[in-house]
């Protein structure tokens, strides 16, 4: 495959995608149509675009406090120490 057939494959995917998220309004689909052009199309700028829309839709259902607790949980695991205790996982 082309590369201009492989860009316009991720165009035509992330409009699909951006339509469902914000005309449709069903976050549930579009997460996953971003994901798959994330999956597919790891290089492009539609890739990039749905990584937004990624961190759009989690700060959009995923409660503040909540994102930050996992937040600092995943810097901790990445450091390779344990939680401190007066932190929640």
């Amino acid at each position: 495959m082309n590369k201009d057939t492989v860009l316009a494959r991720a165009d035509q995917q992330y409009t699909v995608a951006y339509d469902m998220h914000y005309k449709a309004k069903n976050l549930h689909e579009a997460l996953g149509l971003y994901t798959g052009i994330v999956a597919a199309h790891p290089e492009t700028h539609e890739a990039e675009y749905s990584r937004m829309q990624i961190q759009n839709i989690v700060r959009r259902v995923v409660p503040k406090q909540e994102l930050e607790d996992a937040q600092v949980s995943l810097a901790y695991a990445h450091l390779g120490q344990a939680l401190p205790p007066d932190v929640k996982p």
